[in-house]
């Protein structure tokens, strides 16, 4: 799309305050990135979810910053039209304030990203605060903490009682005051969803928080019936592209078997006089 104009980090604060809604969703390669950018969504997440589905573990525990710093640059090439947001991945930012930034510094520099996002409610206001000091756009995220997710009792909804709804709200707040330009909120029912929203100034971002939050935010292969391994209940596939990829595939491996494939127009077909070597 030649007319797609990337957001800047006032429009989202803007959108909030007009009802705007925007949509953003993953990306962890060029190619990707790049047909993203063609779209209208406005925003990728490089997530730390890639460990799963780029890297194939079991959560994300295990990403480090150089795999952050690999899958982010080739987005920010593929889609300059498209706000990127880099994930710190679990244990960039846990220690210290010092090395939170020093980490988030380094996302920044290696990668041009256009922000950062960290896990975690008024237990990291000090490490927020010290990113955004340092003058680097800071995203929260709340709710559902993947990077967590063992310590929350597992990938199950939050906020489902009126005080983890309450907390959840406070949370929210607290990231506005320390400085997050826009908080994701994940996996909590629709009155919290809209509970949170609508107690803050900044955008929420909604990844299973219902109707009333300001973006809807979903992972690119989990939409796009691409990733076979778990489909959350929050999930609406768009597409079906692992089978329609699975079908290509065999077809390809089909025409091979019978001698249909090359044909002449995929062929080479100039004529060369060949010396008799033998």
């Amino acid at each position: 799309m030649g007319d797609k104009k990337k957001m800047t980090i006032s429009d989202f604060k803007k959108f909030k305050q007009e009802g705007k809604k925007f949509s953003f969703v993953t990306a962890y390669d060029y190619t990707t990135a790049s047909i993203v950018n063609d779209s209208e969504v406005e925003i990728i997440l490089v997530g730390d979810s890639l460990g799963m589905i780029m890297l194939g573990y079991k959560g994300t525990e295990s990403v480090t910053m150089d795999d952050m710093v690999h899958h982010i640059r080739p987005v920010v090439k593929g889609a300059p039209d498209t706000w990127i947001i880099g994930d710190m991945p679990f244990g960039s930012y846990n220690v210290s304030d010092e090395e939170a930034v020093r980490n988030a510094n380094r996302l920044i520099k290696e990668t041009n990203c256009d922000c950062i996002k960290l896990e975690g409610g008024i237990e990291m206001l000090s490490r927020i605060q010290a990113i955004a000091k340092a003058g680097i756009n800071v995203m929260g995220h709340i709710g559902l903490t993947p990077q967590t997710a063992s310590a929350l009792g597992g990938f199950k909804v939050q906020g489902g009682t009126p005080e983890s709804a309450k907390k959840l709200i406070e949370d929210a707040i607290a990231l506005e005051k320390a400085g997050c330009f826009a908080i994701v909120l994940e996996c909590v029912p629709s009155v919290v969803g809209k509970a949170v929203t609508e107690a803050v100034s900044v955008p929420i971002l909604g990844i299973g928080a219902g109707l009333h939050v300001d973006c809807q935010v979903l992972v690119t292969q989990d939409m796009l019936g691409m990733y076979g391994d778990f489909k959350p209940k929050f999930v609406k596939q768009y597409a079906q592209l692992r089978k329609v990829m699975v079908d290509a595939l065999n077809e390809f491996h089909q025409e091979t078997l019978d001698g249909q494939f090359p044909t002449p127009e995929y062929c080479f077909n100039k004529e060369v006089d060949i010396p008799k070597l033998y």
